[in-house]
């Protein structure tokens, strides 16, 4: 599972030897300022949609790319039975290659939440 750590203005995302291979990254950071949204979901399997580029284990996992050919695209790393957070970003201010970052973590309700005042003091 991925490993987020938020600092005052990076969300900085290290993937696990197993989401490398399918995300093609070691890791992202994402400025705050490249945020415009942060939800906590309860199934982040559900908002991966469209083609992709990466693994799928049916109603379990979805790990990599996904809307290569129209839609938001989107960085996915997500597992069942797992909490999970939707980070919606302007692309262009996020170094341009994902809207989406759709992540499954135990620790997202506190993730998000922190996000959220991190980008409350920015503004």
């Amino acid at each position: 599972m991925a490993s987020v750590m938020v600092t005052n203005d990076v969300i900085d995302i290290r993937f696990t030897g197993w989401e490398r291979l399918w995300t093609g990254r070691d890791r992202v950071a994402l400025r705050l300022v490249a945020v415009r949204r942060v939800d906590l979901v309860d199934d982040p399997l559900r908002l991966a949609r469209g083609a992709r580029r990466g693994y799928v284990v049916s109603g379990f996992a979805k790990i990599g790319v996904w809307g290569l050919f129209g839609g938001p695209r989107q960085l996915v790393a997500a597992r069942r039975a797992e909490p999970g957070m939707h980070l919606v970003l302007d692309r262009p201010a996020g170094g341009g290659e994902f809207d989406e970052v759709v992540l499954s973590s135990p620790a997202a309700p506190g993730l998000v939440a922190t996000i959220k005042r991190a980008m409350a003091a920015q503004q």
